[in-house]
């Protein structure tokens, strides 16, 4: 059956738990820059995450862990001029909150004092719970990460998916229902099987959002550069690419550089 949404002028973390009731899909994609985030923004994202990703996608880094908490927020800084209607969520880089509660509080203040955002978000269950309490009391919405975590990349040793045992699913289960039991907003899976996903998503009141955990969840989120086809050589089963631009960029640079070389840029009427 469906349902008429409602028009939001501004996307708030209680937007999202009311999109859920209303069995409206929540849609979030990537940005770390002011111009992607305006792009983004403008088209009438729910959600812009500013992730950690930005250590891959923007840095070259072969994981997320180098990326530091100076580094998001600038990018935060950036996407939150950029925005005027959607939710901002940016990670908290690795190292920035596992070890400490009070640590982990004095990173999330620091965002969003910093950067203007409006929620931050971290991996794990009941091994960070102290951390997610401690931000979550002085007011800072959290939004949750189970599943693949890639800060954890070298616990794991592979970006496999996550939980296809059963220890570990009944984990997952608890530790969602935990994230939801002490505050958050809203969970991030990552590469989990559908039917877990979706298990977990019908035993909770607020938005699971998913990538590479099937339909059967809340929401969706990818990284911007990965939809859009400029990171060619990234390849996983639940990427679905919009766009080509590694393809039409590069055919493009080519272009102009002839142009150049044959001196046909610029022509007269783009002199002064």
């Amino acid at each position: 059956m469906s349902v008429a949404k409602k028009q939001y002028k501004r996307i708030t973390t209680k937007s999202l738990v009311e999109m859920k009731a209303n069995r409206e899909k929540i849609s979030m994609l990537t940005a770390y820059d002011y111009t992607m985030a305006k792009i983004v923004d403008g088209a009438g994202i729910d959600v812009i995450l500013v992730g950690d990703s930005a250590s891959n996608v923007m840095a070259g880094h072969e994981t997320t862990l180098p990326i530091t908490l100076d580094q998001m927020i600038y990018h935060a800084s950036s996407v939150v001029r950029g925005i005027d209607r959607c939710l901002v969520v940016v990670d908290l880089p690795f190292g920035s909150y596992q070890s400490d509660p009070k640590e982990a509080l004095r990173s999330a203040i620091r965002i969003m004092k910093e950067s203007g955002a409006h929620s931050i978000k971290l991996e794990g269950g009941k091994e960070v719970k102290d951390s997610i309490k401690r931000i979550l009391n002085a007011g800072i919405p959290v939004m949750g990460h189970l599943g693949l975590t890639p800060q954890s990349i070298y616990k794991f040793g592979t970006y496999t998916v996550r939980a296809k045992e059963e220890e570990e699913a009944e984990k997952l289960i608890q530790d969602a229902l935990m994230l939801e039991r002490i505050g958050c907003f809203a969970i991030v899976l990552e590469k989990v099987p559908a039917k877990l996903a979706q298990k977990v998503a019908e035993a909770l009141t607020i938005p699971v959002i998913g990538i590479g955990a099937g339909a059967g969840v809340d929401g969706q989120v990818l990284v911007t550069h990965d939809m859009l086809g400029m990171t060619h050589e990234f390849n996983p089963r639940f990427l679905r690419r919009y766009l080509d631009l590694y393809t039409e960029m590069t055919k493009a640079f080519e272009q102009y550089i002839t142009d150049v070389k044959k001196q046909d840029f610029p022509n007269e009427d783009e002199q002064y």
